[in-house]
């Protein structure tokens, strides 16, 4: 799953893309409000981490803004006040959720999650297909009893597999929604990593290539 933050202190914003990445998620980084807002623009997030005073377009301009457009980001905002007025505010304005500085990084993780879960179409905690299991909170993934070593970009493409319910995913969407922005568009990645995901699968398969299309579960 693919998150932006946005945050103008940019040693705090590496600390929490950092820790993102850790938690096998694909994360953007913006310094100011206009990048921030070219990229919310330009990518599907799953979720947006939001700074409330931005330099270049303010943060709430960039959460009303992706609202009226329709966006399907959920949007945690971030601000140094946290008062029950800015928590109105700020909730009114559209974001899904509200987070006062300072903050304990595990409680934003959480916060991104519980998002994430409330995406559309929603995610639930576990995804389940046959004896392969995702567990989208703990961001552990089995089969049968067998806990799978998976690298962040593996786990990435059997969630948003699982999460696809069969559909046929085509290898740009997946190079959109578990790569970040540096991934290079002509890349053959994506078809490594599903090749070594087969592999840490096991027998029998459970990923099908759909010719010209992509691959589904």
């Amino acid at each position: 799953m693919r998150v932006l933050v946005i945050e103008d202190d940019e040693e705090l914003a590496e600390t929490v893309a950092l820790g993102l990445r850790r938690a096998q998620l694909a994360v953007d980084v913006a310094y100011d409000g206009s990048s921030g807002l070219e990229r919310a623009e330009l990518n599907s997030y799953d979720v947006i981490v939001l700074d409330r005073d931005l330099p270049g377009v303010h943060g709430d301009a960039i959460c009303a803004q992706l609202s009226a457009s329709g966006s399907r980001s959920r949007m945690l905002m971030l601000t140094a006040a946290g008062s029950v007025d800015d928590l109105v505010d700020g909730l009114a304005l559209g974001a899904d959720d509200y987070l006062a500085k300072p903050f304990d990084f595990p409680v934003l993780l959480a916060r991104i999650f519980a998002l994430m879960r409330r995406a559309q179409p929603a995610l639930p905690p576990v995804l389940r297909h046959g004896d392969v299991l995702v567990d989208t909170a703990k961001r552990v993934a089995r089969r049968g009893s067998r806990v799978l070593e998976l690298a962040p970009k593996e786990f990435g493409v059997l969630e948003l597999l699982l999460a696809s319910r069969g559909r046929t995913v085509s290898a740009e969407e997946l190079l959109d929604r578990v790569w970040d922005e540096s991934a290079d568009p002509f890349t053959n990645a994506v078809k490594i990593t599903v090749s070594r995901l087969r592999a840490k699968l096991g027998e029998p398969p459970v990923i099908e290539t759909i010719a010209k299309s992509g691959y589904r579960i």
